[in-house]
Formats: structure tokens, C-alpha cells, sequence
């Protein structure tokens, strides 16, 4: 099982602020700052590796299958499961590329334990075992070098069919590499919970996203609701020393400047964020949403925005407005990316052929958990003149391409991309933390403004989730493996 591959060949790296990804986008282990910080340990992501075709006319009638695995796959897949740290490679049977080897094999594929599967396709067959790995519900990836057969023409039109398949047809091995990284994100999400906090029947979004046996059916999270009550029982077991030390260490030390929350006020804030840390940790869940306005009682718990912020700093997802298809959109795209989401209320300028994102929290540390935190300023939520937000400044990442997105109803993904182009304040209006991202079409966008998918109640209609990055071909990919579509705002992607 020797063999060893120089750093050309092997996991194709690109450097960016929150350290190395892999030459796709994908990061290594986008858990592992979580669990630094003190969330639970998820088991690694078990995937079964099949070797599909012994030989034949192609790639050719001499091809020795089991020196090229030998040589090449198995030291390959060996490299990868240390590099991600975070899945475990299974398996490695080699069979013929015909649908009876492979259904003899399913026993042993389930009986192993494995969340996912790896097919690498080796020799001429027909696509149909493909499908015959779909149908063990498990998510399925292939990776297809040139030469193994024309297998790869009837992958698009299983996916249009609603198999759960995706396909890498390339010589690069590194595409293995992103294959295995995508394949991580729905058994993550099967292994997630979100804490819902406010009262019963508080979350908004979309009616699928608002029943949580659908979303614990369809996308695999359980969602645990805690009463406002019980979130004051907590928040009144924080000692004020812990927040204060909290207070002092990540916020009031680091703000460019606090303009108008008392040092009070920001004290209370981060006995909210130990709160939210203390139930998430207890719970086990990677995830919070908060109904924070009409919903808990901010004079006395103050808003949840620098929790929200820090929570999403350290890998997490901290989510406002008890809004479940944001949150849903958040915690996918951390398991995919690495990468905090700004949940932000998005608005047209057509003239300028761009949109304005602004919302009175964001992360610090846009480019994932461990870059280095973008300024910011501790200032009051601007609805109300109330509590303590932030205003994050992001005027270093001009030209930063960006991709806001949402989930709607359990079986759509909106996306769009764009640019940040200019960071201002337009004189102090609407929300704290402001960029403008320019886009192909701003008129465009606004005419298909929801895909006709979202319902008009505003803040669903509204709120898009905005990362760092164009991430448009690994969300198609992402939705085949989840049963989802994807829509351009209104134009089909996939």
C-alpha cells in the first residue's frame, strides 16, 4: 500500500486569510474550530471506497486493475484521509463494472457502518451500478479518469431523475479530494442539531423549514426548541465576572471604537453569548437561531448580536430573527466551505448595477475560523437605538468575490454571486455592518427577486446569506447529494 505523491500531485492547495483549502474551495476540516473552542466532537465521516471495472476494451484489453490501485489509488486515498482528518476510507473492494457485482457487494457496504460512498471507476461498463450505490440512500460520489468508458454521459440525466450522484470526470486526482470533502456535508447534517430559542411556534421561514420532522426527514438536523425562560434561567447562571473577562478579551480590547453601548450593555451581551454557548454545548447541537426581535426580552438579555458574531467566529452558526431556512443555509455551507455566513437584508441599486448586503451583525472572521478578525466598531442595534451590534468593517476585501444564498422550502437553493465593490455607510441608515457587491444584472435580479419559490411574508422574502467566495459549481454538486435544485434567482442552474 506504499507509494507517495509530490505536493503537485497531491491535494492541490490554495492559501487565503483562514489558511489552506483545497484547490476546489473546500476546506480540510471545517469542524475542527468548533471543537477547539469546546463543541462536541463529530465521529469521522466514514466513506466506502469501490473500484468499479477489471478491465476490458477500455481502457485496455491488458489494463491491470489491481497494480494501478495498488500504485496509485490506495496510497492516494491513504494522503487524503490524513490531509481532511475528519473522514475515514472504508472498503476498497474491486469488482466488475456490472449491476450484479454490485449488488452482491451492498450487504457489505451496509453492514460496514459507511455514511457515504466513493466509486472510482476504472473500466468500460454502463452507468447503471451508479445508480444501484444511489439507491442504498447513502450519498455517492465517482470519480471517473479518462479512458474508463463513456459511463459519465448518463450521469446528468440520473441526477435529473433525482439520483443522488455526483461525478468527477478528470484526470485530476485532486478531484478525489473534493469529491470526499462534498460527501462529508449531508452526514454531517444528519449528525447536527439546532436550538431554537423563543417561544413555541416562534420560527419563521419558509412553512417546510418551520416543521422540524420535515427538516429532521428531508435535511437531517433535529431542531430543540428552549422557551424564553429557560434561556433566562441560564443566562442568570453566567457569572458577571465570566462575561466580563469575555467583555474585555474579545470585544471591548479589540473594537476600533464603541460608540454608543455602556459598558453595561456589552456585558450583558456576552452573558448571552456564554448562555447560547452553555445550551448549544449541553444540547450537542452546532447551531442556534434566536426569535430576537418581539420574542425575548431584550432590556433584560440584551440582543443577541456579538454572540451571534463570536459563535460564528469560533465555526459555528449563530442565526438572527429565528429565520430556519438561514440557519439551515448557514450550518450546510460551514460543513461545505468553512466558511460564517452574513445573514443580511439585501436591496437593489440598479443604477449602480449592484446590491447593497447590511444587517447589524456579521462575523469577524469572514474567511473562516482562522484568519485574522476584520475591523469593527461595538455599536447600538440601528432599528431601535438599542442594545449592542456591530458594524464590521470589510473595505480590505474590495474585489472579494461573493455568494449569497438561501434555502427555501427543503428543496431549493437560490444563489447569486457577485463582487464587493464598496463599503460605506450611506449615511447611517438601515443596518450597522454595510457592503455592495456588484452583479451581472441588478434589474435582472430584482424582476426574479425569489424565484418565485419564497412566500411574501418581508423577512423571508428578504434575508439572503452572504460568504466570501464563488461557490456556485460545488453548490450544484451539493444540491445533487442532498435532493436539491438550485435557481439563479429564477434561472435553472442545474
Amino acid at each position: 500500500m506504499g507509494g507517495s505523491f509530490s505536493r503537485r500531485q497531491f491535494l492541490g492547495t490554495i492559501t487565503v486569510a483562514g489558511g489552506a483549502v483545497m484547490a476546489g474551495g473546500l476546506p480540510f476540516r471545517p469542524y475542527a474550530a468548533a471543537q477547539a473552542a469546546g463543541w462536541p466532537a463529530l465521529p469521522p465521516v466514514r466513506i466506502y471506497v469501490v473500484y468499479l471495472g477489471t478491465g476490458g476494451a477500455w481502457p485496455k484489453p491488458d489494463f491491470d486493475a489491481q497494480g494501478e490501485i495498488d500504485r496509485k489509488f490506495a496510497p492516494y486515498l491513504q494522503q487524503v484521509q490524513a490531509a481532511l482528518g475528519d473522514v475515514e476510507f472504508v472498503g476498497g473492494n474491486l469488482i466488475a463494472n456490472r449491476s450484479e457485482a454490485v449488488t452482491q457487494l451492498l450487504p457489505e457496504i451496509n453492514d460496514s457502518g459507511a455514511d457515504a460512498i466513493l466509486g472510482i471507476h476504472l473500466s468500460f461498463g454502463n452507468a447503471q451500478p451508479f445508480k444501484i450505490l444511489a439507491e442504498t440512500g447513502k450519498p455517492v460520489a465517482i470519480y471517473s479518469q479518462p479512458f474508463s468508458g463513456h459511463d459519465w454521459m448518463y450521469v446528468p440525466r440520473m441526477q435529473k431523475a433525482g439520483v443522488r450522484v455526483i461525478l468527477a470526470p478528470s484526470r485530476d486526482l485532486a478531484e478525489i479530494d473534493r469529491l470526499a470533502a462534498l460527501l462529508r456535508v449531508p452526514v454531517r447534517m444528519k449528525q447536527s442539531r439546532i436550538i431554537l430559542m423563543g417561544e413555541p411556534g416562534c420560527a419563521a421561514g419558509t412553512a417546510a423549514a418551520r416543521d422540524f420532522d420535515a427538516v429532521r426527514a428531508k435535511l437531517g438536523p433535529e431542531v430543540i426548541e428552549i422557551t424564553p425562560g429557560e434561556f433566562i434561567q441560564v443566562h442568570e447562571s453566567i457569572a458577571t465576572e465570566d462575561a466580563e473577562r469575555e467583555a474585555k478579551a474579545y470585544w471591548i480590547s479589540q473594537a476600533r471604537e464603541i460608540v454608543e453601548p455602556s459598558h453595561e450593555e456589552i456585558v450583558k451581551s456576552c452573558k448571552t453569548y456564554l448562555a447560547m454557548k452553555k445550551i448549544m454545548i449541553e444540547r450537542g447541537a452546532q447551531a442556534t437561531t434566536v426569535k430576537c426581535l418581539g420574542g425575548i426580552p431584550i432590556q433584560k438579555l440584551g440582543y443577541p448580536c456579538l454572540g451571534f458574531s463570536k459563535l460564528l467566529d469560533e465555526g459555528v452558526v449563530g442565526a438572527c430573527e429565528a429565520d430556519m431556512d438561514s440557519t439551515l443555509t448557514m450550518l450546510m455551507f460551514l460543513y461545505a466551505f468553512g466558511l460564517p455566513g452574513f445573514n443580511t437584508d439585501p436591496l437593489n441599486d440598479t443604477a449602480k448595477n449592484a446590491v447593497i448586503h447590511a444587517h447589524c451583525v456579521a462575523p469577524t472572521k469572514m474567511h473562516g475560523p482562522a484568519s485574522e478578525r476584520l475591523p469593527f466598531s461595538i455599536r447600538n442595534h440601528r432599528d431601535d437605538n438599542l442594545g449592542a451590534s456591530l458594524e464590521v468593517f470589510m473595505d480590505k476585501d474590495l474585489g472579494q468575490k461573493v455568494t449569497w444564498a438561501k434555502l427555501a422550502n427543503l428543496d431549493t437553493i437560490l444563489v447569486t454571486t457577485g463582487t464587493i465593490t464598496e463599503i460605506c455607510d450611506f449615511d447611517d441608515r438601515g443596518c450597522r455592518t454595510q457592503l455592495v457587491a456588484g452583479v451581472d444584472n441588478a434589474r435582472a435580479l430584482l424582476q426574479n427577486w425569489g424565484a418565485g419559490v419564497l412566500p411574501d411574508d418581508m423577512m423571508t422574502l428578504l434575508h439572503r446569506v452572504l460568504f466570501y467566495g464563488d461557490h456556485s459549481e460545488n453548490i450544484k454538486d451539493l444540491a445533487h447529494l442532498m435532493g436539491l435544485r438550485v435557481l439563479l434567482e429564477g434561472k435553472e442552474m442545474v
